[in-house]
C-alpha cells in the first residue's frame, strides 16, 4: 500500500510540474507593442549603418583614388560586381524585414486580439532568418555582428510571446 501511495504521489507530482513547466506566459499588448517597437528600431539602426558603411566605402575609394593611394592595384570588375551582389543581398534582406515589421505593426495596432497578428511574425521571422544566412555567408565585420546580435535578441523577444520557435544563434 505505501509502494503505491509513493507511486501515485509521484506522478501526481511528475504531472503538476510538467504542467507548470509547460504553462505559457501571457503577455498584455502592451508588452508586445514595446517588443515590436524595439525590433522596428532595431532594423533601423541596422538598415542605416549598413548604407552609412556604402557611403563611407564609396567615399574612401574616390579619396584613394584621387590622391594616388591606390598602389597600382585596382579591382576587377568581377570583384566590383561581387561586392555588388554582396551589398544587394544584405540591403534587400533588411528592406523584406524593415517591410514585414512595418506590415505587423500595421495590422497589430487596430486589432484588439494581437494575437491574430501571429502570421505577421511568422514572416518577420522567415525575413529574420534569411540575414542570418547573409551575415553567415558574407564578411560584414563586428559592428554589423553587433548590431545583428541585438536584432536578433528582440525577435526571439517576440517571438516568444507568440510561442513561437525563436532564431538560432
Amino acid at each position: 500500500m505505501t509502494k503505491r501511495n509513493v507511486l501515485v504521489g509521484a506522478i501526481f507530482t511528475s504531472l503538476a510540474v510538467s504542467g507548470l513547466a509547460s504553462a505559457q506566459v501571457t503577455f498584455t499588448k502592451a508588452q508586445v507593442a514595446d517588443r515590436i517597437r524595439k525590433v522596428e528600431d532595431g532594423v533601423d539602426e541596422f538598415r542605416k549603418w549598413s548604407e552609412n558603411r556604402a557611403e563611407q566605402g564609396k567615399t574612401q575609394a574616390q579619396g584613394a583614388q584621387s590622391s594616388g593611394r591606390t598602389r597600382g592595384r585596382t579591382a576587377t570588375e568581377s570583384q566590383k560586381e561581387g561586392a555588388r551582389e554582396k551589398k544587394d543581398e544584405l540591403d534587400d534582406a533588411l528592406s523584406d524585414l524593415n517591410g514585414s515589421t512595418n506590415r505587423l505593426r500595421r495590422k497589430f495596432d487596430p486589432t484588439d486580439k494581437w494575437l491574430e497578428t501571429r502570421p505577421q511574425v511568422e514572416k518577420v521571422l522567415d525575413d529574420a532568418r534569411r540575414i542570418n544566412q547573409v551575415l553567415t555567408r558574407g564578411k560584414y565585420g563586428s559592428q554589423a555582428e553587433r548590431y545583428w546580435s541585438v536584432l536578433r535578441a528582440n525577435i526571439n523577444d517576440l517571438a516568444r510571446c507568440y510561442n513561437l520557435t525563436p532564431l538560432g544563434v
